[in-house]
């Protein structure tokens, strides 16, 4: 064989390893810029599953119930069909991503701070977290498309997520938010007038604007009970509880109802409002609402707020002490605090009230129209 053949074969069997190398490397690209388009597909699809969970599980604070007329059947199709349209408005590759019916599922999970539990649909308790799943497969949304891995034969590829969210309304207490504070209003209204209001045995004369964010006079069908201490034959049956100091002064009332509790407040209290092992938290307190707060009291006029319900109160004056078996979301309608003690009232309503630093418990509930903000479960 001359120099020459043996020249030009080598040169043939390097152009043959290069035209080798070329389309190995040509491949490698193609996979890498599709798989990065999958990789973009899938944050894309995740965002929408998150955010639509989410969306889903607000939805799940029922305002129904405020009337006495919660439905879980309505509250779900609500949810569900928010999170449809939610779903719509983030877009997955330039896309309006559709849900199919199975890629939503509301129910109960027993306790949505682990991540590993399951969603019920078979409970009787309410709602409290939405599943929501997001697919490009050749059945829902089209698989996601390929581009230069067509050279290898690999024109698109099927993916999915899924997010769940949840939203509590079961709190055995009170601890100061990582951000913050408690809106929890200093006065304490008695058991037996808030379960007479949830049965229906209260009057209806304001209404809450929610668009205007006003109180107007009127019928809303959400029924309303006077706050201020009346005469009832029981000393301090209804009055101020001291959250904090059991020396409270008027200044330090008035700042505890427009900036909430603080957290040097609970500090005298361990850092957090909670209920026994026998369901009961013990409050100092006096007994009535000071006319020194009548301004304070207007300015949060319509705004959620969260007050004690207690079961009984002893002692007198600064030296009573509340039995405190419940909390419970209002929202202050009127105010009248001049005149004679019998034309005084502090009317409040129930109202649904989101609030940080709850406590979960998943024994049965000590709080009323409170929930927790919406969270990702996972």
């Amino acid at each position: 064989m001359t120099l020459h053949t043996i020249r030009r074969k080598r040169k043939g069997n390097i152009l043959v390893l290069t035209a080798c190398m070329m389309v190995v490397m040509v491949g490698m690209l193609a996979c890498a810029i599709d798989l990065g388009y999958l990789y973009v597909a899938r944050e894309e699809m995740q965002r929408s599953a998150d955010s639509t969970a989410l969306a889903g599980a607000w939805e799940l604070i029922d305002e129904s119930t405020l009337t006495g007329s919660g439905d879980v059947y309505i509250v779900e199709t609500n949810a569900r069909a928010f999170a449809a349209q939610y779903a719509g408005l983030n877009k997955v590759l330039n896309a309006a991503p559709a849900l199919a019916q199975d890629d939503v599922i509301i129910g109960f999970m027993d306790d949505p701070t682990d991540a590993s539990s399951s969603i019920s649909q078979t409970t009787g308790n309410a709602s409290n977290a939405v599943w929501v799943r997001v697919r490009r497969t050749a059945s829902q949304n089209g698989e996601v498309p390929f581009f230069l891995a067509k050279i290898l034969g690999i024109d698109r590829a099927a993916t999915e997520v899924d997010a769940i969210a949840a939203v509590r309304s079961n709190f055995q207490g009170f601890q100061t938010p990582s951000a913050g504070s408690l809106d929890i209003l200093p006065f304490a209204l008695d058991e037996n007038t808030w379960n007479d209001l949830l049965i229906g045995n209260a009057t209806d004369n304001w209404t809450w604007d929610s668009v205007d964010q006003e109180v107007e006079s009127g019928s809303d069908g959400i029924l309303e009970v006077n706050l201020y201490p009346q005469s009832t034959g029981s000393p301090g049956n209804r009055g101020t509880v001291d959250i904090g100091s059991s020396n409270n002064s008027t200044a330090d009332i008035a700042r505890q109802i427009v900036d909430g509790v603080s957290v040097n407040d609970l500090s005298y209290h361990g850092g957090k409002l909670e209920f026994d092992e026998w369901g009961e938290l013990g409050l100092n307190g006096d007994t009535g609402i000071s006319a020194g707060v009548k301004d304070e009291l207007e300015s949060i006029k319509g705004l959620p707020r969260i007050i004690p319900i207690f079961r009984d109160v002893t002692g007198l004056g600064n030296n009573a002490m509340y039995t405190i078996v419940r909390f419970a979301g209002v929202r202050i309608m009127e105010v009248k605090l001049t005149g004679n003690p019998s034309s005084k009232r502090v009317i409040v309503q129930p109202a649904s009230v989101v609030a940080r630093g709850g406590i979960p418990t998943t024994a049965s509930s000590t709080t009323d129209f409170v929930y927790s903000p919406a969270w990702l479960v996972r």
